[in-house]
């Protein structure tokens, strides 16, 4: 099984400045390649302290010169803020300068904030994320992008440095809908859970997306997932289960004061109804309730307890690897890295022992020509 780490450069303790921030983020991704983990990824955010870190690629090009066997992905970069001619550049220098590292998960976005800040409509977020997705998918894989839609259109222009290798086998959406799991399906992405919601209807969506693939794709079954956790992984359990109280609670309230998931004007904005309705949920059974569930989907405990909660989440999903958070909600940066080195230590050699399947990261070399 495949097993990363991701940084997630979020200050909500009020104990420190963005540059103390930066710093221990980044020794902590200077940390994942000697301890053992196969990738180092980081997501895109705006605005405010949920998470800052405005341009995944930035970030993951500096590691990229700092490792060497390492994957490096984004957890995800939002297209609809983005031109897809910039991003395709960007990933391909990337992807010269890793030797081919580089993972893309791309999502269409869900602060309003970010939407807002961005002076990009959210209600057409979903159309745009197919468009985008397209036109960087061809731009990735053929050396160009040349597209008409409804909101992208983009005149035959070359991507240079010229990209060397398949991004097939290396394309994750962290959610798709069923409205656009055909699209997704066709173009051969991933899907790369992020755990928000009930896990009878995160396994129903994801048994949609596989149907799908099938359909589209003459029967290849669909590529496996990837899960991303918050891990609270101490040798005392009464020290782990404090910290996911705490922290992991903490990072759940940012969550949802970031995504306004309890905004009941959220079902009113295209493509985003069934956060409509979740509001109304969560507002019927109160916040805490809320920020509860959205904390215990994620993985907390011993040792032993941290393996056995993800083998369960691993054969519930069919998961490729996991890719783990540990330094979140204004956890002590000591205590954060405590998490992380009890992790690489006691449970990843078992995690990768777990045969579930090919390697990700990994693509085939491009047969084309520079124009």
């Amino acid at each position: 099984m495949h097993v990363g780490m991701t940084t997630f450069f979020q200050n909500l303790s009020g104990d420190h400045t963005d540059r103390e921030v930066y710093q221990h983020e980044l020794s902590m991704a200077d940390m994942a390649e000697p301890l053992g983990f196969e990738s180092i990824w980081t997501a895109e955010h705006h605005f405010d302290d949920y998470t800052m870190c405005p341009n995944p690629l930035q970030f993951l090009t500096y590691m990229a010169g700092r490792t060497e066997r390492a994957l490096l992905g984004t957890m995800v970069m939002v297209l609809p803020w983005h031109d897809p001619v910039r991003v395709a550049e960007e990933l391909a220098v990337l992807d010269h300068m890793s030797n081919g590292r580089s993972i893309l998960g791309v999502g269409r976005g869900l602060g309003r904030i970010e939407f807002e800040g961005f002076r990009v409509a959210m209600g057409e977020s979903r159309e745009r994320f197919v468009e985008y997705t397209e036109a960087l998918i061809q731009g990735l894989e053929t050396g160009h992008i040349e597209y008409e839609g409804k909101h992208y259109k983009q005149p035959k222009v070359g991507i240079r440095p010229f990209p060397f290798k398949s991004f097939k086998g290396r394309l994750y959406a962290s959610a798709v809908s069923p409205e656009s799991s055909r699209i997704m399906a066709r173009l051969g992405i991933g899907i790369m859970i992020i755990a928000q919601k009930p896990w009878d209807k995160t396994l129903h969506e994801l048994e949609q997306y596989r149907e799908i693939y099938r359909e589209m794709n003459n029967g290849e079954e669909a590529p496996q997932p990837l899960m991303v956790v918050f891990n609270c992984c101490h040798e005392d359990e009464s020290i782990a289960n404090e910290m996911h109280t705490k922290y992991t609670r903490r990072y759940s309230r940012s969550a949802l004061d970031h995504y306004e998931f309890h905004n009941e004007g959220l079902a009113d904005i295209k493509g985003y109804e069934y956060y409509g309705g979740l509001s109304k949920n969560i507002n019927k059974h109160g916040i805490d309730s809320f920020v509860n569930f959205l904390a215990d989907l994620q993985v907390r405990g011993t040792p032993d307890q941290v393996f056995e909660q993800m083998r369960d989440y691993q054969e519930m999903t069919n998961a490729a690897g996991f890719i783990n958070g540990f330094s979140f909600g204004g956890m002590p940066h000591e205590l954060s890295k405590t998490s992380m080195r009890t992790f690489a230590e006691k449970v990843m050699p078992r995690l990768k022992a777990l045969d579930v399947g090919p390697a990700i990261g990994g693509g085939n070399p491009l047969t084309i020509a520079a124009e």
